[in-house]
Protein backbone atom coordinates (compact mmCIF):
# COMPACT_ATOMS: atom_id res chain seq x y z
CA UNK A 1 0.00 0.00 0.00
CA UNK A 2 1.40 3.40 -1.00
CA UNK A 3 1.60 5.92 1.83
CA UNK A 4 -1.15 8.60 1.55
CA UNK A 5 1.52 11.09 2.65
CA UNK A 6 2.64 11.15 -1.00
CA UNK A 7 -0.77 11.79 -2.56
CA UNK A 8 0.46 15.13 -3.94
CA UNK A 9 2.92 13.24 -6.13
CA UNK A 10 0.85 10.23 -7.17
CA UNK A 11 -2.29 9.79 -9.25
CA UNK A 12 -4.89 7.04 -9.18
CA UNK A 13 -3.25 5.39 -12.18
CA UNK A 14 0.02 5.23 -10.25
CA UNK A 15 -1.68 3.38 -7.43
CA UNK A 16 -3.36 0.96 -9.82
CA UNK A 17 -0.07 0.27 -11.53
CA UNK A 18 1.61 -0.25 -8.16
CA UNK A 19 -0.98 -2.93 -7.34
CA UNK A 20 -0.28 -4.64 -10.68
CA UNK A 21 3.46 -4.70 -9.98
CA UNK A 22 2.94 -5.82 -6.39
CA UNK A 23 0.73 -8.71 -7.51
CA UNK A 24 3.39 -9.75 -10.03
CA UNK A 25 6.08 -9.60 -7.32
CA UNK A 26 4.07 -11.78 -4.95
CA UNK A 27 3.00 -14.33 -7.55
CA UNK A 28 5.98 -14.54 -9.90
CA UNK A 29 9.04 -13.52 -7.84
CA UNK A 30 8.47 -14.15 -4.13
CA UNK A 31 7.95 -17.95 -4.37
CA UNK A 32 11.32 -18.33 -6.14
CA UNK A 33 13.39 -15.44 -4.75
CA UNK A 34 15.68 -17.47 -2.50
CA UNK A 35 16.19 -20.15 -5.16
CA UNK A 36 17.09 -17.58 -7.83
CA UNK A 37 19.40 -15.71 -5.48
CA UNK A 38 21.30 -18.92 -4.74
CA UNK A 39 21.36 -19.88 -8.44
CA UNK A 40 22.51 -16.33 -9.34
CA UNK A 41 20.07 -16.35 -12.23
CA UNK A 42 16.37 -16.24 -13.01
CA UNK A 43 14.47 -17.71 -16.00
CA UNK A 44 14.36 -15.75 -19.25
CA UNK A 45 10.64 -16.43 -19.37
CA UNK A 46 10.16 -13.90 -16.59
CA UNK A 47 10.85 -11.09 -19.05
CA UNK A 48 7.89 -12.13 -21.18
CA UNK A 49 5.67 -12.52 -18.13
CA UNK A 50 6.62 -9.02 -17.00
CA UNK A 51 5.92 -7.70 -20.49
CA UNK A 52 2.51 -9.35 -20.58
CA UNK A 53 1.71 -7.73 -17.21
CA UNK A 54 2.52 -4.33 -18.71
CA UNK A 55 5.56 -3.82 -16.49
CA UNK A 56 8.49 -3.71 -18.93
CA UNK A 57 7.02 -1.00 -21.13
CA UNK A 58 5.54 1.14 -18.37
CA UNK A 59 7.83 4.14 -18.96
CA UNK A 60 8.01 3.96 -22.76
CA UNK A 61 5.82 5.39 -25.56
CA UNK A 62 2.90 3.39 -26.89
CA UNK A 63 4.28 3.63 -30.44
CA UNK A 64 7.03 1.18 -29.46
CA UNK A 65 5.01 -1.16 -27.30
CA UNK A 66 5.09 0.92 -24.14
CA UNK A 67 2.27 2.11 -21.93
CA UNK A 68 2.53 5.91 -21.79
CA UNK A 69 3.23 8.89 -24.02
CA UNK A 70 4.08 11.14 -21.08
CA UNK A 71 7.44 11.53 -19.38
CA UNK A 72 6.59 10.04 -16.00
CA UNK A 73 9.55 9.00 -13.82
CA UNK A 74 7.12 7.95 -11.08
CA UNK A 75 6.18 4.87 -13.09
CA UNK A 76 9.75 3.60 -12.88
CA UNK A 77 9.97 4.48 -9.19
CA UNK A 78 6.72 2.69 -8.38
CA UNK A 79 7.84 -0.35 -10.36
CA UNK A 80 10.96 -0.58 -8.21
CA UNK A 81 9.06 -0.07 -4.95
CA UNK A 82 6.55 -2.80 -5.76
CA UNK A 83 8.80 -5.41 -7.39
CA UNK A 84 11.34 -5.31 -4.57
CA UNK A 85 8.61 -6.70 -2.34
CA UNK A 86 9.24 -9.98 -4.18
CA UNK A 87 12.43 -10.46 -2.19
CA UNK A 88 15.18 -10.19 -4.80
CA UNK A 89 16.91 -6.98 -5.84
CA UNK A 90 18.80 -8.96 -8.46
CA UNK A 91 15.63 -9.99 -10.27
CA UNK A 92 14.33 -6.43 -10.31
CA UNK A 93 17.67 -5.10 -11.56
CA UNK A 94 17.82 -7.75 -14.27
CA UNK A 95 14.31 -7.03 -15.50
CA UNK A 96 15.10 -3.32 -15.34
CA UNK A 97 18.33 -3.27 -17.38
CA UNK A 98 16.30 -2.06 -20.36
CA UNK A 99 15.70 1.13 -18.36
CA UNK A 100 19.30 2.20 -19.01
CA UNK A 101 19.88 0.34 -22.30
CA UNK A 102 16.97 1.75 -24.30
CA UNK A 103 17.03 5.50 -23.47
CA UNK A 104 20.10 6.22 -25.68
CA UNK A 105 18.18 4.59 -28.54
CA UNK A 106 15.11 6.70 -27.78
CA UNK A 107 17.23 9.85 -27.42
CA UNK A 108 19.50 9.45 -30.46
CA UNK A 109 17.96 6.81 -32.70
CA UNK A 110 16.15 7.27 -35.98
CA UNK A 111 12.55 6.15 -36.22
CA UNK A 112 13.70 3.01 -38.02
CA UNK A 113 16.19 2.22 -35.25
CA UNK A 114 13.58 2.75 -32.55
CA UNK A 115 11.14 0.44 -34.29
CA UNK A 116 13.85 -2.15 -34.77
CA UNK A 117 15.48 -2.20 -31.33
CA UNK A 118 12.83 -1.15 -28.81
CA UNK A 119 9.60 -3.20 -29.31
CA UNK A 120 11.24 -6.66 -29.03
CA UNK A 121 12.76 -5.68 -25.69
CA UNK A 122 9.53 -4.23 -24.31
CA UNK A 123 7.77 -7.44 -25.40
CA UNK A 124 10.23 -9.51 -23.38
CA UNK A 125 11.48 -11.24 -26.52
CA UNK A 126 14.99 -9.78 -26.26
CA UNK A 127 17.19 -8.72 -23.36
CA UNK A 128 18.95 -5.37 -23.58
CA UNK A 129 22.05 -4.18 -21.72
CA UNK A 130 24.04 -0.95 -21.51
CA UNK A 131 27.84 -1.15 -21.87
CA UNK A 132 29.68 1.98 -20.74
CA UNK A 133 32.00 0.96 -17.88
CA UNK A 134 35.45 -0.37 -18.71
CA UNK A 135 38.21 -1.95 -16.57
CA UNK A 136 40.09 1.36 -16.67
CA UNK A 137 37.15 3.76 -16.95
CA UNK A 138 34.23 3.55 -14.54
CA UNK A 139 32.82 6.92 -13.49
CA UNK A 140 35.43 8.57 -15.78
CA UNK A 141 33.51 8.37 -19.06
CA UNK A 142 36.10 10.57 -20.76
CA UNK A 143 38.63 7.78 -20.18
CA UNK A 144 36.81 5.24 -22.37
CA UNK A 145 39.18 3.37 -24.67
CA UNK A 146 36.87 1.01 -26.55
CA UNK A 147 37.21 2.32 -30.09
CA UNK A 148 35.09 2.19 -33.24
CA UNK A 149 36.84 2.96 -36.54
CA UNK A 150 34.86 3.60 -39.73
CA UNK A 151 35.44 1.08 -42.51
CA UNK A 152 33.10 1.65 -45.45
CA UNK A 153 29.53 0.96 -44.38
CA UNK A 154 30.69 -0.52 -41.06
CA UNK A 155 32.63 0.31 -37.94
CA UNK A 156 35.33 -1.97 -36.55
CA UNK A 157 34.87 -2.16 -32.78
CA UNK A 158 37.59 -3.19 -30.33
CA UNK A 159 37.69 -3.03 -26.56
CA UNK A 160 36.41 -4.41 -23.26
CA UNK A 161 33.44 -3.52 -21.07
CA UNK A 162 32.85 -4.72 -17.54
CA UNK A 163 30.23 -4.81 -14.76
CA UNK A 164 27.52 -5.02 -17.42
CA UNK A 165 24.12 -5.84 -15.92
CA UNK A 166 22.30 -8.51 -17.97
CA UNK A 167 25.43 -8.75 -20.12
CA UNK A 168 25.66 -12.55 -19.97
CA UNK A 169 22.28 -13.07 -21.66
CA UNK A 170 21.83 -9.80 -23.54
CA UNK A 171 20.63 -10.04 -27.14
CA UNK A 172 21.54 -6.43 -27.87
CA UNK A 173 24.02 -4.14 -26.14
CA UNK A 174 24.00 -0.35 -26.28
CA UNK A 175 27.75 0.32 -26.38
CA UNK A 176 29.54 3.63 -25.85
CA UNK A 177 32.75 3.73 -27.88
CA UNK A 178 35.38 6.23 -28.93
CA UNK A 179 35.19 7.50 -32.50
CA UNK A 180 37.44 10.52 -31.97
CA UNK A 181 40.23 11.71 -29.72
CA UNK A 182 38.34 14.48 -27.94
CA UNK A 183 37.72 13.15 -24.39
CA UNK A 184 34.05 14.17 -24.48
CA UNK A 185 33.25 14.99 -28.09
CA UNK A 186 34.74 11.76 -29.42
CA UNK A 187 32.17 9.34 -27.96
CA UNK A 188 29.43 7.58 -29.92
CA UNK A 189 26.76 4.99 -29.11
CA UNK A 190 26.27 1.79 -31.12
CA UNK A 191 23.90 -1.15 -30.84
CA UNK A 192 25.85 -4.41 -30.91
CA UNK A 193 23.91 -7.63 -31.50
CA UNK A 194 25.00 -10.84 -29.83
CA UNK A 195 25.48 -12.81 -33.06
CA UNK A 196 28.06 -10.37 -34.48
CA UNK A 197 31.41 -12.17 -35.02
CA UNK A 198 34.09 -11.02 -32.58
CA UNK A 199 31.67 -10.21 -29.79
CA UNK A 200 32.02 -12.49 -26.77
CA UNK A 201 30.97 -12.67 -23.15
CA UNK A 202 34.45 -13.17 -21.69
CA UNK A 203 33.38 -13.60 -18.06
CA UNK A 204 30.30 -13.98 -15.89
CA UNK A 205 31.11 -11.99 -12.75
CA UNK A 206 30.40 -13.09 -9.17
CA UNK A 207 28.98 -10.34 -6.95
CA UNK A 208 28.48 -9.58 -3.28
CA UNK A 209 24.84 -8.70 -3.85
CA UNK A 210 22.25 -8.40 -6.63
CA UNK A 211 23.03 -12.09 -7.08
CA UNK A 212 20.03 -13.07 -9.20
CA UNK A 213 21.04 -10.62 -11.93
CA UNK A 214 23.75 -11.72 -14.33
CA UNK A 215 26.74 -9.39 -14.70
CA UNK A 216 29.37 -9.73 -17.40
CA UNK A 217 32.66 -8.66 -18.83
CA UNK A 218 32.33 -8.22 -22.59
CA UNK A 219 34.99 -8.35 -25.29
CA UNK A 220 34.89 -6.78 -28.75
CA UNK A 221 37.56 -8.14 -31.11
CA UNK A 222 37.29 -6.56 -34.56
CA UNK A 223 33.50 -6.62 -34.35
CA UNK A 224 32.06 -5.33 -37.59
CA UNK A 225 29.11 -3.13 -36.62
CA UNK A 226 26.97 -1.72 -39.48
CA UNK A 227 26.82 2.06 -39.62
CA UNK A 228 23.05 1.56 -39.48
CA UNK A 229 23.59 0.52 -35.83
CA UNK A 230 25.24 3.82 -34.93
CA UNK A 231 23.00 5.99 -32.76
CA UNK A 232 23.09 9.64 -33.78
CA UNK A 233 26.04 11.36 -35.43
CA UNK A 234 29.61 10.66 -34.38
CA UNK A 235 30.46 12.47 -31.17
CA UNK A 236 26.91 12.61 -29.85
CA UNK A 237 27.40 10.00 -27.15
CA UNK A 238 28.62 12.13 -24.24
CA UNK A 239 25.48 14.25 -23.93
CA UNK A 240 23.32 11.12 -24.21
CA UNK A 241 25.24 9.22 -21.53
CA UNK A 242 25.11 12.22 -19.18
CA UNK A 243 21.33 12.36 -19.63
CA UNK A 244 21.18 8.63 -19.05
CA UNK A 245 23.18 9.01 -15.85
CA UNK A 246 20.65 11.46 -14.42
CA UNK A 247 17.81 8.98 -14.89
CA UNK A 248 19.94 6.11 -13.61
CA UNK A 249 20.88 8.06 -10.48
CA UNK A 250 17.25 8.83 -9.77
CA UNK A 251 16.50 5.13 -10.26
CA UNK A 252 19.24 4.11 -7.83
CA UNK A 253 17.85 6.55 -5.27
CA UNK A 254 14.49 4.81 -5.71
CA UNK A 255 16.17 1.42 -5.14
CA UNK A 256 17.74 2.83 -1.99
CA UNK A 257 14.46 4.16 -0.62
CA UNK A 258 12.54 0.98 -1.44
CA UNK A 259 15.24 -1.20 0.14
CA UNK A 260 15.31 0.92 3.29
CA UNK A 261 11.52 0.91 3.56
CA UNK A 262 11.38 -2.89 3.30
CA UNK A 263 14.20 -3.29 5.82
CA UNK A 264 12.33 -1.00 8.21
CA UNK A 265 9.12 -3.02 7.84
CA UNK A 266 11.00 -6.29 8.38
CA UNK A 267 12.67 -4.88 11.51
CA UNK A 268 9.36 -3.59 12.87
CA UNK A 269 7.70 -6.97 12.45
CA UNK A 270 10.64 -8.77 14.03
CA UNK A 271 10.70 -6.36 16.98
CA UNK A 272 7.00 -7.02 17.63
CA UNK A 273 7.44 -10.80 17.61
CA UNK A 274 10.92 -11.48 18.97
CA UNK A 275 11.37 -11.73 22.74
CA UNK A 276 14.49 -11.18 24.82
CA UNK A 277 14.78 -11.25 28.61
CA UNK A 278 11.06 -11.99 28.81
CA UNK A 279 9.99 -8.94 26.81
CA UNK A 280 9.37 -8.14 23.17
CA UNK A 281 12.17 -6.22 21.50
CA UNK A 282 9.60 -3.50 20.81
CA UNK A 283 9.13 -3.05 24.56
CA UNK A 284 12.68 -1.77 24.93
CA UNK A 285 13.03 1.98 24.49
CA UNK A 286 16.32 1.60 22.65
CA UNK A 287 14.58 -0.48 19.96
CA UNK A 288 11.64 1.91 19.61
CA UNK A 289 13.92 4.91 19.28
CA UNK A 290 16.10 3.15 16.76
CA UNK A 291 13.05 2.30 14.64
CA UNK A 292 11.77 5.87 14.98
CA UNK A 293 15.04 7.24 13.58
CA UNK A 294 14.96 4.71 10.77
CA UNK A 295 11.37 5.65 9.86
CA UNK A 296 12.22 9.36 9.87
CA UNK A 297 15.21 8.86 7.60
CA UNK A 298 13.22 6.71 5.18
CA UNK A 299 10.47 9.31 4.91
CA UNK A 300 13.00 12.09 4.33
CA UNK A 301 14.78 10.10 1.60
CA UNK A 302 11.56 9.17 -0.13
CA UNK A 303 10.23 12.72 -0.06
CA UNK A 304 13.52 14.01 -1.49
CA UNK A 305 13.44 11.37 -4.24
CA UNK A 306 9.85 12.15 -5.17
CA UNK A 307 10.55 15.88 -5.23
CA UNK A 308 13.53 15.44 -7.55
CA UNK A 309 11.46 13.14 -9.76
CA UNK A 310 8.80 15.82 -10.05
CA UNK A 311 11.40 18.46 -10.97
CA UNK A 312 12.82 16.18 -13.65
CA UNK A 313 9.31 15.42 -14.90
CA UNK A 314 8.71 19.15 -15.28
CA UNK A 315 11.86 19.54 -17.34
CA UNK A 316 13.92 21.44 -14.79
CA UNK A 317 17.69 21.15 -14.47
CA UNK A 318 18.24 18.66 -11.66
CA UNK A 319 21.93 17.76 -11.98
CA UNK A 320 22.79 19.01 -8.50
CA UNK A 321 19.60 17.80 -6.85
CA UNK A 322 19.68 14.29 -8.30
CA UNK A 323 23.32 13.91 -7.21
CA UNK A 324 22.43 15.05 -3.68
CA UNK A 325 19.37 12.81 -3.70
CA UNK A 326 21.33 9.72 -4.75
CA UNK A 327 23.94 10.27 -2.06
CA UNK A 328 21.41 10.93 0.69
CA UNK A 329 19.12 8.02 -0.23
CA UNK A 330 22.07 5.62 -0.44
CA UNK A 331 23.35 6.74 2.96
CA UNK A 332 19.89 6.19 4.43
CA UNK A 333 19.61 2.73 2.84
CA UNK A 334 22.94 1.62 4.24
CA UNK A 335 22.13 2.93 7.72
CA UNK A 336 18.63 1.47 7.84
CA UNK A 337 19.65 -1.92 6.49
CA UNK A 338 22.55 -2.05 8.96
CA UNK A 339 20.22 -1.28 11.87
CA UNK A 340 17.67 -3.82 10.61
CA UNK A 341 20.33 -6.54 10.69
CA UNK A 342 21.31 -5.36 14.17
CA UNK A 343 17.71 -5.65 15.39
CA UNK A 344 17.46 -9.15 13.94
CA UNK A 345 20.63 -10.11 15.76
CA UNK A 346 22.08 -13.47 14.74
CA UNK A 347 19.20 -14.16 12.35
CA UNK A 348 20.06 -10.96 10.50
CA UNK A 349 23.34 -12.58 9.50
CA UNK A 350 21.61 -15.61 7.97
CA UNK A 351 21.10 -15.75 4.23
CA UNK A 352 17.55 -16.98 4.73
CA UNK A 353 16.45 -13.54 5.95
CA UNK A 354 15.47 -10.72 3.62
CA UNK A 355 17.37 -8.12 5.65
CA UNK A 356 20.63 -10.00 5.08
CA UNK A 357 20.10 -9.80 1.32
CA UNK A 358 19.13 -6.14 1.49
CA UNK A 359 22.21 -5.34 3.58
CA UNK A 360 24.44 -6.79 0.86
CA UNK A 361 22.44 -5.39 -2.02
CA UNK A 362 22.46 -1.75 -0.92
CA UNK A 363 26.25 -1.67 -0.75
CA UNK A 364 26.43 -1.27 -4.50
CA UNK A 365 24.16 1.77 -4.60
CA UNK A 366 26.82 4.36 -3.62
CA UNK A 367 29.06 2.89 -6.34
CA UNK A 368 26.77 2.30 -9.33
CA UNK A 369 25.76 5.14 -11.64
CA UNK A 370 28.63 7.27 -10.36
CA UNK A 371 30.22 6.89 -6.95
CA UNK A 372 29.32 9.04 -3.96
CA UNK A 373 32.65 10.77 -4.40
CA UNK A 374 31.77 11.65 -8.00
CA UNK A 375 28.36 12.91 -6.85
CA UNK A 376 30.05 15.19 -4.32
CA UNK A 377 32.36 16.52 -7.02
CA UNK A 378 29.38 17.28 -9.26
CA UNK A 379 27.61 19.05 -6.40
CA UNK A 380 30.71 21.07 -5.54
CA UNK A 381 31.22 22.13 -9.17
CA UNK A 382 27.60 23.19 -9.64
CA UNK A 383 27.80 25.22 -6.44
CA UNK A 384 31.07 26.78 -7.54
CA UNK A 385 33.15 25.63 -4.61
CA UNK A 386 36.29 25.43 -6.72
CA UNK A 387 36.09 28.99 -8.01
CA UNK A 388 38.03 31.81 -6.41
CA UNK A 389 34.90 33.93 -6.03
CA UNK A 390 33.07 31.08 -4.25
CA UNK A 391 31.43 32.19 -1.02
Amino acid sequence: MLDPFYDDFLKDEHRLFYETCLRFAREEIAPHAVEWEEAECFPRELYQKAAQAGILGASFPTAYGGATDEHDPFLAIITTEALLQGGSTGVVVGLGSLGIALPPIMFLGTEAQKQRFVPPVLAGEKIAALAVTEPGAGSDVAGIRTRAVRDGDDYILNGTKTFITSGVRADQITVLARTGDDPHGGLTFFVVEKDMPGYTVSRSLKKMGWRASDTAELSFDDVRVPAANRLGPEGSGFLAVMQNFQNERLGLAAYAVASAEIALAEAENWAREREAFGRRLMDFQVTRHKLARMATRVRAARTFTYQVARRMQQGHDAVEAVSECKNFACDVAQEVCYEAVQIFGGMGYMRETFVERLYRDVRLLPIGGGTSEIMNEIISRVRGYGRRDSR
